[in-house]
C-alpha cells in the first residue's frame, strides 16, 4: 500500500501493552481489567476517543424558543463516538453470538477476526460498570478503559426528530476531558489506530504522531469538527469526514466548500497519506486516494444503499468502524479502497433501519 504503513502483525500478549505510569496507575485503580482473551493471531484496532452515556429522546418536531412539547419516547444507553465505532468494530469482525445459557456464562468470540480495544476514560459513577460490561459483551478488550476518581462519566442529550430520522446531540465531555493533553494512550502492538474529537484536540494530535512514528495505520473522524493544524494531516493515513466537517476542516464556504472533489482534494494535498473519504448520508460517499501513486486526477462517487431511515445517530459511526476493520484485516496486501468503502457503506445502511445509537450498529452476520 504506497503512501500507507505496512500492517504487521506479530501479536502479544495483551497484557504486555505498555503505557505511561499516570495511565498504568489510572488502569489499577479502574480495576477494570478484560473477561477476554484476545486471539494471539488476530490484527489490533485500538479505538482512542470518548466514551459517552446517551440520553435519547425522540420526537415529532423540535420546540420552538420557549415551547415544551410531550416526547414520543425517551431512552438511555451507551455511546460516545469512540465506543460506537469500538463496538461498531467488534461487532463488524464476528458473527453475532449466540445467547448465553446463564447470565454467568461468557459470551463466545472465537470466530473474531479482528481484537479491538477501547481506550478512554469514564467516572466513579453507576454508569460505569454497566458500560464496561456492554463493550466486553461486543467482544471488545476493555483494560485501557479506565475510570476516574471524582469524575461523571460522559453524556450526551441527542434529540431525534421521528418522520426525518435527523438527530441533534448536545455533548458533556465530563471524564473524556479530564486528563491531561499529553498522555500515551496508543498500544504498541495495535495495527489500526482510530481517532474522533470527542476527547482534547492536543491529545488526539499527540497520540496521532505517535501511532505514526510506530508505523501504525491512523484513521480520523474529525468530529465534532474543528480545525487542525496544518502539520496533522502527515501523522493520518485515512480521514472519514461527512460534508460539515470537510467544510470546516478545508476553511471554504459556499459554492467551494460544496464542491465536494476540491474539498477532498485539498484535504489530501495537505498530507493526508492513503484516503480521503467524504460521506454524503443518503447521497453516498466520495473517496480520493493515494493506492495508486499520485492523487487520482478525480475520485470516486459510490451511491447510498437503500435503507428504511430511522433513526442516523450511529450512521457515521458504523462507517468508520467497518473502514477500520476491513483496512486490520487487509494485511499485506494492496488495499482496494472500494471494496472497503462498499462494505462500510452496507453496514451503515442497515444502522439507520434501527432506533438508537449503539443498540442499532449490526454485526457481520447482518451486513
Amino acid at each position: 500500500m504506497e503512501g500507507s504503513p505496512k500492517l504487521l502483525h506479530k501479536r502479544k500478549d495483551y497484557r504486555d501493552l505498555k503505557f505511561s505510569a499516570a495511565v498504568q496507575a489510572e488502569i489499577a485503580r479502574s480495576n477494570n481489567e478484560s473477561l477476554m482473551s484476545p486471539r494471539s493471531n488476530a490484527p489490533v484496532v485500538a479505538i482512542v476517543g470518548s466514551l459517552n452515556v446517551d440520553f435519547i429522546t425522540r420526537t415529532k418536531r423540535l420546540p420552538e424558543a420557549g415551547e415544551t412539547l410531550t416526547a414520543i419516547s425517551f431512552d438511555i444507553g451507551f455511546g460516545g463516538k469512540g465506543a460506537n465505532q469500538a463496538v461498531a468494530c467488534g461487532r463488524l469482525s464476528r458473527r453475532k453470538p449466540k445467547v448465553a445459557a446463564s447470565a454467568d456464562a461468557s459470551t463466545d468470540h472465537s470466530d473474531e477476526t479482528v481484537n479491538v480495544r477501547m481506550i478512554g476514560a469514564v467516572g466513579d459513577d453507576s454508569f460505569a460498570d454497566d458500560f464496561i460490561r456492554s463493550l466486553q459483551a461486543d467482544g471488545i478488550d476493555t483494560t485501557g478503559v479506565v475510570r476516574l476518581p471524582k469524575q461523571k462519566t460522559g453524556i450526551a442529550n441527542i434529540i431525534v426528530e421521528d418522520e426525518s430520522g435527523e438527530n441533534r446531540i448536545l455533548l458533556a465531555p465530563n471524564a473524556n476531558y479530564a486528563r491531561p493533553g499529553e498522555v500515551d494512550l496508543v498500544p504498541d502492538d495495535a495495527d489500526v489506530v482510530v481517532f474522533q474529537l470527542e476527547i482534547p484536540l492536543e491529545q488526539v494530535l499527540y497520540n496521532m504522531k505517535k501511532a505514526h512514528a510506530a508505523n501504525q495505520y491512523v484513521l480520523l473522524n474529525p468530529a465534532p469538527a474543528q480545525v487542525l493544524p496544518d502539520d496533522a494531516y502527515e501523522n493520518i493515513d485515512c480521514l472519514v469526514v461527512n460534508e460539515t466537517e470537510a467544510a470546516t476542516l478545508s476553511q471554504l464556504s459556499g459554492a467551494e466548500a460544496r464542491d465536494i472533489d476540491r474539498v477532498a482534494t485539498g484535504l489530501l494535498d495537505r498530507g493526508v497519506r492513503h484516503l480521503v473519504v467524504v460521506t454524503l448520508g443518503a447521497k453516498g460517499v466520495y473517496y480520493i486516494s493515494r493506492s495508486n501513486g499520485p492523487a487520482e486526477a478525480r475520485g470516486t462517487f459510490i451511491s447510498a444503499c437503500k435503507a428504511k431511515v430511522v433513526d442516523t445517530t450511529a450512521a457515521g459511526d458504523t462507517f468508520v468502524g467497518a473502514s477500520a476493520v476491513f483496512i486490520a484485516r487487509a494485511k499485506d496486501r494492496t488495499l482496494d479502497p472500494r471494496e472497503g468503502i462498499e462494505f462500510a457503506n452496507r453496514a451503515a445502511a442497515r444502522t439507520v433501519e434501527k432506533p438508537g445509537a449503539m443498540a442499532a450498529i449490526p454485526w457481520l452476520d447482518e451486513v
